[in-house]
Order: C-alpha cells, then structure tokens, then sequence
C-alpha cells in the first residue's frame, strides 16, 4: 500500500474593517457573492471549512479552515480573496499554518471518521471549532520518552471522557511561531469547557508555555457567515 500524503493546514483569520459597513446595500451583497463563490470555487479542490467569530471575538470576523495536499492551493484562495471586491477591505490579524504527521503518543488512539495516523483530516461537520496555537517548553523536551509517554497517557484518558469533543492537530514546527495548531470541533461547547478545566489539572499542562489566542468558531455557509457581519434590519 502506498503510503498517505501529508497535508497542509492552514486557520486564516479575517477582519472586515469598518469601512466595509459604509458602502451601500448593493455593494456589500456583491462584494459577498463574489466572495463566496471564489470559496466555493476552491471547495472544489481542497477543503475548504467557512466559520464565523462575529460575537465571539472583536478582533476577527470570519476563519477559514483549509486542508490542501499543496501549500500552493491555499497561497491561491487567499491571494483570490483578496482580488475580489472585498479585498480592499480584509486584514487576517491571525494565522496559523501546520502539517499532518503521525502521533508520537497516540498512533493507536482514533475517534469516529478520524484513520490512525491522522495523515488526513476528515471533519465530523460539527457546529463548532475551538482553535489555538500551542507550545510547550523545552524543559518537556528534556524529559525521558517514556514519562512524557505516561503523563500524554493520562492527558489522553482525560479527553476519553469527553467523546462528543474531537481533536484535531496539526504540527507547526519550522512552518510557523507555534508547535502545534490545535482545532477542536463539537455540537457542545460546555463539554468543551469541562474538558479544558479538567486538562489544566493534568501533569502535562504543566509544561504548556502558551496556549492563546483561543477563537470559538461557528460553522456556517460561506453566504450565511458573510450575512453575519451586516445584518439587515428585520
């Protein structure tokens, strides 16, 4: 069996800057159309997840979550995003770039629709995302294998208690400022909270340096995420 390409991934953050709201109803709705079908054009050749953080962040808009076996596909959407009449108006004040690689820790632990190894990202279409950058310190590198093994294992069975939470993690090593991009998707965002609190008392979160910015996501059409950053009166 030949063996399973790896894939870039790629969490670029959009902020739609003010200005954005001045123009009139007929030119938003265009610039939006001409954004969502160039998302939905690239949907065809690569992953691509629409969410938005409007209410849940006030210092981005909307995410895209993009899985691509080239970092080319992804360089492309974004560059056309741009292009488009919403352009002029886009910053991405955050982005995080990884790769899919096979678990140090984990490589016999899957959830539902995730294949061992996770070489490739399958999304379960939950209603929200939860992502954040992640490093450890060094001194976690200092540590014998087999403890950082034994604290990963408790740190694993803890997230077992939660199986409506599905981890996704990419590893940024030499792509980006962080080790990891970790992206957490679930129908239950308090589950996600119980999980958090009770990893912190885990004896691997003592060796987590820095785990934010945190972004709380909300799946969304592409059409259905752009509404939500001007809505009409009803």
């Amino acid at each position: 069996m030949a063996a399973q390409q790896r894939q870039f991934v790629k969490y670029t953050f959009f902020k739609v800057l003010p200005a954005w709201r001045g123009q009139s109803p007929d030119e938003r709705e265009a610039g939006k159309r001409e954004f969502a079908g160039a998302v939905e054009e690239y949907a065809s050749r690569m992953m691509v997840r629409t969410y938005s953080t409007v209410g849940t962040r006030g210092d981005c808009d909307l995410m895209l979550w993009t899985v691509s076996d080239t970092l080319e596909e992804i360089q492309a959407l974004v560059s056309r995003l741009f292009g488009t009449a919403m352009g002029p108006y886009l910053e991405i004040p955050y982005s995080y770039l990884a790769m899919t690689r096979r678990s140090t820790y984990v490589d016999k632990h899957t959830h539902a629709g995730q294949e061992a190894g996770r070489l490739r990202v399958r999304p379960v279409g939950a209603k929200y995302l939860f992502v954040y950058p992640f490093v450890k310190s060094r001194a976690w590198y200092a540590l014998p294998q087999a403890e950082r093994q034994a604290m990963m294992d408790a740190h694993i069975g803890t997230g077992h208690r939660y199986p409506s939470v599905r981890i996704n993690t990419g590893y940024s090593f030499g792509l980006d400022d962080q080790e990891f991009t970790l992206a957490f998707e679930t129908d239950s965002p308090s589950d996600f909270v119980d999980l958090v609190m009770e990893l912190r008392e885990t004896r691997a979160s003592e060796y987590t340096l820095r785990d934010t910015p945190i972004f709380t996501c909300v799946s969304m059409s592409p059409g259905e995420a752009l509404d939500t950053l001007a809505s009409a009166a009803e």
